[in-house]
């Protein structure tokens, strides 16, 4: 039918435009009572004393929830290192412990949203404040305060990377360039906040619509607080509007399954309504991870790099959530996507008092890749070499061996999409190498203030989680009809997070199968009809489900030949093997896919405000195949913006454990006003050898090389490498 590389509308886009579509904080269920939480407002103490006796005697308060209602108090994403509620009473050893302003306290369930929140004014917590720890450097000193006790140090996590000799690469190096580079936090600034209703179904499962991009992942974390067998937990998601790794790790789902378990214990069945206001959402849910990072890198006369190190320090905030692969992504990236025989990478993952840091868009590659692109235009400086002529004598291939000891996945197209960006933005290749456009001005007629300037960055990113991780993906396709099929029913729990999966997996399943797009209908998620698809993150969600599409076809297809009518075929896809770091030498099969992006940028910088305005940027990726082109330029597009955001704008400040930029006022994301004048994509389909239809994963690429073409870009109108973002004009 070839309905693979079409621009086919979206599925969910008529709804949307009008207004019908159901978001999370849409759903309202006969009966609902309302639910308000209260949050500890501080960042390290111990409550000694809860009262919440006054706020359950206001008239319409149908329950107050503390520590002591959940049955058991703990979850986290790898480890349980979070209690549910904070508070005394609970079988939890340091239940009782506040970590950050955000940390929840008690619920409210009532009539109405004004009860709840009137009487949740009404607790009286008493605290015992504790030293706050907010530097991730002086966290891990020895005599640093301990967030967590049990566990005895503020380093979680330390992982290595040793490839090589790199003492040798450094002692017989040529050029020599260093640097300690500081990457910022970012909220995720998604327009549904964290919203959903819980209740008990008609089979007596605690269920909830709720907000969330890993279905089955928040079924297993609610099930074990509440204490219940997973296939007593149901959850569903309706259109999610954004998410950007935000809503991997927890948010309300536990209290929403809570409150509906508990009310119904009592005798109340009704279900519980949520809504998060923007500061309570911003307050409470992961933000990218802010690192530092030591970076020093060696090379020979002629370009070729012969030696990096890297010291990275990750600041985990409060809890652990998914810190840990996010810095794998950072050690994989932060030597580039560049042959360095000679490499030692020391990442440490560092609790501290602020807002927990988790999955955002790159997942650690975007700290990773600054650091790299910032490296590789610091030496080219050094050597008097063109930034694209030094990238191009050390850009990895097929067969090039990443840091890890392996070799890149199969399908390296980094040289041809750098080749791409570089002449579109005026660069040529001549017989002694790569330069610049010629003719190219710093200066703007009759505006002495202004200076502009031009640059490039490149990068890889992962498809998956990977290190040890075997990535698989569950569907359920079902044919039916009577001599044709007639009517396709896609089960699965990808979830529609404004990306357009649902559209793409509508698309792949109409070709694999043969039939007229109209045909298939694709279900939203929902853990009592689907086996397990796996995170949407990673830029996995295409390649996964798009191979367990392609597997599961032609066995439905042969069923449906066989008269087997209708046919019902569940089937699991699993990706090939990846392996675990090493623990001394980081050695190991990291990853299952690549993707490869480079961007070129055009500043204007007014060099007596230090305001500066992007002018234009140029966008190359390799998608492997464009399942839905239309799709895949706004992709692109969405990713520049929301990184000219990280780049440029977006200042997330924390103090003393407080978030200062709890709103829109005083967090500033871009708007059309700000937004570059020119943004060209192009668009590169070179097959990836285990994509499905050669297709690879695209949602984080355009995040990665965006803020070190920045600002090597603002190095070319000011002459000053800024080692730290976002560049606002104060800095």
């Amino acid at each position: 039918m070839n309905h693979i590389g079409e621009s086919s509308v979206r599925v969910d886009a008529l709804d949307k435009v009008r207004g019908k579509t159901q978001f999370a904080s849409d759903i309202n269920l006969p009966g609902q009572a309302y639910m308000k939480i209260l949050f500890a407002g501080r960042p390290h103490a111990i409550i000694k004393k809860l009262d919440t006796s006054e706020a359950e005697r206001v008239k319409g308060v149908l329950a107050v929830l503390t520590a002591r209602d959940v049955p058991v108090n703990e979850y986290g994403y790898y480890i349980t290192d979070q209690a549910v509620l904070a508070g005394p009473g609970s079988a939890i050893k340091y239940a009782d412990r506040i970590r950050y302003p955000g940390d929840k306290i008690a619920i409210v369930i009532a009539e109405s949203e004004e009860i709840a929140e009137a009487a949740r004014s009404l607790i009286k917590v008493e605290f015992e404040d504790l030293p706050v720890v907010t530097d991730p450097e002086k966290a891990m000193e020895p005599d640093a305060v301990i967030l967590h006790p049990g566990r005895g140090s503020n380093i979680f996590e330390h992982k290595k990377i040793r490839k090589g000799d790199t003492d040798q690469a450094f002692r017989e190096a040529d050029v020599i360039v260093e640097g300690v580079y500081q990457t910022p936090a970012q909220e995720h600034a998604f327009l549904n906040t964290e919203s959903g209703v819980g209740f008990i179904d008609e089979e007596g499962r605690v269920a909830m619509i709720v907000t969330g991009q890993w279905a089955h992942k928040d079924r297993t974390e609610i099930a074990h607080a509440l204490g219940l067998p997973e296939d007593r937990v149901r959850v569903e998601y309706p259109a999610i509007g954004g998410a950007f790794g935000g809503r991997e790790d927890i948010g309300v789902q536990i209290v929403l399954g809570l409150a509906a378990m508990k009310l119904h214990e009592r005798g109340i069945e009704r279900p519980v309504k949520v809504v998060l206001n923007r500061e309570e959402s911003t307050l409470d849910h992961c933000k990218r991870h802010p690192m530092k990072v030591y970076s020093r890198w060696a090379a020979k006369k002629d370009g070729t790099i012969t030696g990096a190190e890297a010291r990275i320090i990750a600041d985990g905030g409060a809890y652990l959530f998914t810190t840990p692969v996010v810095s794998t992504v950072t050690m994989l990236n932060v030597t580039g996507p560049y042959e360095i025989p000679n490499v030692k990478v020391d990442s440490y993952d560092v609790y501290t008092n602020a807002v927990p840091r988790g999955a955002m868009r790159g997942f650690g590659g975007p700290q990773g890749a600054f650091v790299a692109e910032m490296q590789i235009g610091k030496l080219a400086d050094a050597l008097g070499m063109d930034p694209v002529e030094l990238r191009m004598r050390n850009i990895a291939v097929d067969g090039t061996k990443m840091s890890t000891g392996e070799s890149f996945p199969p399908g390296v197209t980094m040289k041809p999409v750098l080749e791409e960006c570089a002449q579109d933005m005026g660069w040529k290749k001549t017989a002694t190498g790569w330069q610049r456009p010629a003719a190219y001005s710093h200066e703007v007629p009759g505006k002495p203030n202004l200076r502009r300037g031009m640059g490039i960055s490149c990068s890889f990113k992962n498809t998956g989680f990977g290190t040890g991780y075997q990535e698989n993906c569950s569907i359920t396709l079902e044919l039916h009809g009577k001599s044709e099929i007639e009517h396709v029913i896609v089960r699965h729990t990808a979830t529609e997070v404004g990306q357009g999966t649902h559209t793409v997996v509508r698309q792949m399943t109409a070709d694999a199968l043969g039939v007229p797009l109209e045909r298939v209908t694709v279900m939203n998620p929902d853990t009592s009809m689907s086996g397990d698809s796996g995170a949407v993150s990673a830029s996995r969600m295409t390649f996964m489900i798009g191979n367990a599409i392609a597997e599961a076809a032609p066995i439905a297809l042969k069923q449906w030949h066989e008269e087997e009518r209708p046919v019902i075929v569940a089937h699991k896809y699993l990706a090939p093997k990846t392996t675990p770091f090493d623990p001394e030498t980081g050695q190991c099969d990291p990853m299952v896919s690549m993707s490869y992006t480079a961007e070129a940028v055009e500043v204007e910088v007014d060099m007596e405000t230090g305001q500066t305005r992007l002018l234009r940027v140029l966008c190359a990726n390799d998608v492997g195949k464009a399942i839905n082109p239309m799709q895949v330029e706004a992709q692109l597009q969405g990713g520049l913006i929301q990184s000219f955001g990280y780049a440029l704008m977006e200042n997330f400040v924390e103090q003393d454990g407080y978030v200062r930029t709890p709103n829109f006022s005083t967090y500033l994301i871009p708007t059309v006003l700000e937004i570059p004048e020119t943004m060209d994509q192009k668009v590169l389909e070179i097959p990836d050898p285990r994509g499905p239809w050669g297709a690879r994963g695209l949602g984080e690429m355009p995040v990665l090389p965006f803020a070190p073409a920045v600002a090597a870009a603002i190095r070319d109108a000011t002459g000053i490498w800024y080692d730290r973002f976002p560049y606002v004009p104060e800095r």
